[in-house]
């Protein structure tokens, strides 16, 4: 599909042409309590946001339960550092008897409620869900055995493309598009949690989008919304952020992640960058027109009698635009007065002595 193509997912279209669609990411942030996390999906909309997506998997379906140093994370600065991958994703999963209640909660604030799965397990259960589209995360998006069960779903497919070569992402596109993916959104992404500006290198946003030919976003792991904001300025469709309700609170991937005044923020910053950034136009608004009399002429600044020569000491260039333009400053000057003439008045042809040069002023 053309990334000129809108694509419809519920009520929300999402296209250049349309406001960027904010996700808020669940992730782990419930720290395992359900009433926390339809707690955070009332937050989420109150904020504005126009999805709320979950992840989909148990630690049998992501990992395997290994004591060997292969299922720890052994990077000091990781936020997980010295984490067993099982015990982990046991902390971070949510529940899937949880999930219809939170999906039912989120569609009745009118939001788009839909998961990340990890396994071809979690899409036979998500679609027992009806979800509307989905989504595969960074360290999923060369897994084809998932990419193909996803696809054969025909419902729009979001793809976060962190830890990926060009060469990955290419496979991994033509795989979803083999198998019946006719709507697909690629995200930007940096898999470090939390990345920094420095790493998140959004110019590859235009160029994503040119090189595939699908609309293009973020899935921005980054602290604030100063990133996701020059994301839409470079033409992301979608936004996709980690969401809590407090970090103090903490949780697996609270770090990084929004507070609702954040997210809020999010919303109506990203919005206001979309709504700036308009059309190549060089041409004046309404209001703008109606500003023309408040740009500079030239005025008589002090009283000058009938022959007298203007100098810079009688003639300057100050607002409104009532006199002559700027441009016939250096012709005025040394020209004389056709009359008396009051400081504050501005300045004409008729004030000016004629002459061959002022009758070719007239004609310019």
């Amino acid at each position: 599909m053309s990334q000129h193509q809108p694509i419809q997912v519920a009520t929300y279209t999402i296209s250049p042409s349309h406001r960027p669609f904010i996700i808020a990411e669940m992730s782990g942030n419930h720290n395992q309590s359900l009433d926390r996390a339809l707690e955070l999906v009332d937050a989420a909309a109150k904020a504005g946001a126009h999805a709320l997506k979950l992840q989909t998997y148990t630690p049998d379906t992501i990992t395997f339960n290994g004591a060997s140093e292969e299922f720890y994370i052994r990077d000091a600065k990781s936020l997980w550092a010295d984490k067993n991958l099982y015990k982990l994703y046991e902390q971070a999963y949510t529940p899937w008897e949880w999930h219809a209640p939170i999906f039912e909660r989120a569609q009745q604030h009118g939001m788009v409620a839909f998961s990340s799965p990890f396994d071809t397990t979690a899409v036979d259960f998500l679609e027992s869900l009806d979800v509307p589209l989905y989504k595969i995360a960074s360290f999923e998006n060369t897994d084809h055995i998932l990419l193909k069960k996803v696809a054969q779903t025909g419902k729009p497919v979001i793809m976060s493309t962190g830890v990926s070569t060009v060469a990955d992402l290419d496979e991994s596109v033509k795989v979803l598009r083999a198998n019946g993916c006719k709507d697909l959104i690629l995200l930007k992404c940096t898999s470090t949690y939390p990345a920094t500006p420095e790493t998140t290198n959004l110019l590859t946003i235009p160029h994503m989008r040119q090189l595939f030919d699908v609309p293009v976003g973020l899935s921005d792991h980054t602290m604030g919304i100063g990133a996701s904001v020059a994301a839409v300025a470079l033409g992301a469709v979608v936004i996709e952020k980690h969401f809590t309700l407090r970090r103090a609170d903490g949780g697996v991937d609270s770090a990084f992640s929004l507070e609702p005044e954040e997210l809020h923020s999010l919303v109506i910053e990203t919005e206001r960058a979309f709504l700036a950034m308009g059309q190549v136009s060089y041409t004046m608004t309404p209001k703008e027109e109606k500003s023309l009399q408040f740009k500079r002429s030239l005025y008589v600044v002090k009283d000058v009698q009938a022959g007298e020569p203007f100098t810079p000491e009688n003639v300057r260039s100050i607002r409104p635009a009532n006199g002559l333009h700027t441009r016939y400053y250096d012709d005025i000057l040394g020209q004389t007065a056709t009359q008396d003439i009051p400081a504050g008045t501005a300045l004409s042809w008729s004030l000016v002595v004629k002459s061959e040069r002022a009758k070719e002023w007239k004609s310019a």
